[in-house]
């Protein structure tokens, strides 16, 4: 395989296991982070103790601050920033991007911003004028990728060709990529199955059971599904890695961040308070749930589970009342 030099914009968690991931495929992999002190400390002990504790980075990943070291000579550039900084961080990169085209630009985001409604693929396009974002989303916790436990996600872009290339840059024999061309759908699912991992959490913490959890996890990837095919998307895209099997896992783990935001505040945390607990960690969900109600307002489709969750996170509204809400409305067929 041709060695690729993969720059990787944001130094959480997931671009951390990524780079290493990248390195151990033989690519020359550069992770920027935003701050320098945290860059140092990490290049010290070849650790990132903050986001990914635990884990040797090999010495072969490099790490920066200086965001032109970073994209210059680029192949690839990889956005492992959170879709609530990606913005910020592309209009930082452009006027570098734009001195030094990389052959592909690609995100691992899992959200949808706020106030545009835009995905973050679009959030790219729109920042930096490329025609083609890849994508790579699906059940993969940084914790479990960066110990090499076996993990399948998908690849997905316009055009086919760009997901095969992104599908043989990560893909080995513990990390297997899938392609698609259904990025519409690939994102949705990305996104959107964390304001349902908020309500499995809010579940959790009310104590409600298996059974609740379940019906929750069918629901809620009935209104992923609505969305996504409203927007465009494939229906059978949800049933796949990036729809259920991310779901599945976002609702169960404990790595996950979501998960745990829902059930703290299901014990009866104050939202501003589980945050600041999990900081700096980012729970994409809680400002994607904004975003997805109203995707779900101009869709015109019912996501009764995103709307539940709004009113608990924004409006103060009391767990059990929701989901007793849930439980009391109309009948209907399934």
């Amino acid at each position: 395989m041709e060695t690729k030099k993969i720059s990787l914009l944001g130094d959480g968690g997931w671009g951390t296991a990524l780079a290493c991931l990248l390195a151990g495929n033989g690519h020359r992999a550069t992770l920027w982070g935003f701050f320098p002190e945290i860059i140092g400390e990490t290049r010290r002990l070849r650790e990132n103790r903050k986001f990914l504790p635990g884990i040797r980075i090999p010495e072969t990943v490099g790490l920066t601050a200086d965001l032109s070291e970073a994209l210059l000579g680029a192949d690839l550039v990889v956005f492992s920033t959170p879709v609530l900084h990606l913005r910020s961080v592309a209009e930082s990169a452009a006027p570098i991007l734009r001195q030094a085209p990389p052959r592909g630009v690609m995100t691992v985001a899992k959200g949808i911003e706020r106030d545009t409604l835009l995905r973050g693929s679009e959030i790219l396009r729109q920042v930096l004028g490329v025609a083609d974002v890849g994508l790579l989303l699906g059940p993969s916790h940084a914790e479990e990728v960066a110990r090499r436990l076996p993990c399948s996600v998908v690849a997905a872009a316009g055009e086919e060709a760009f997901a095969r290339e992104i599908q043989r840059v990560f893909m080995n024999e513990r990390f297997r990529v899938y392609t698609s061309a259904d990025t519409t759908g690939v994102e949705v699912g990305g996104a959107v199955k964390n304001v349902i991992a908020i309500a499995a959490g809010l579940c959790d913490g009310l104590g409600f059971g298996d059974n609740a959890k379940a019906a929750l996890l069918t629901r809620g990837l009935a209104e992923i599904t609505r969305l996504g095919t409203a927007m465009g998307a494939r229906r059978e895209t949800f049933f796949g890695l990036s729809g259920l099997g991310d779901l599945v896992t976002t609702c169960i783990s404990p790595y996950g961040r979501n998960l745990k935001v829902g059930q703290e505040i299901g014990k009866g945390k104050k939202l501003e308070t589980v945050l600041d607990e999990i900081a700096p960690m980012v729970p994409e969900g809680v400002w994607t749930t904004r975003a997805v109600c109203a995707l779900a307002e101009r869709y015109r489709v019912e996501m009764p589970i995103a709307q539940a969750v709004r009113s608990v996170l924004f409006e103060n509204r009391p767990p059990l009342l929701a989901a007793q809400s849930l439980m009391t409305r109309e009948p209907k067929a399934e």
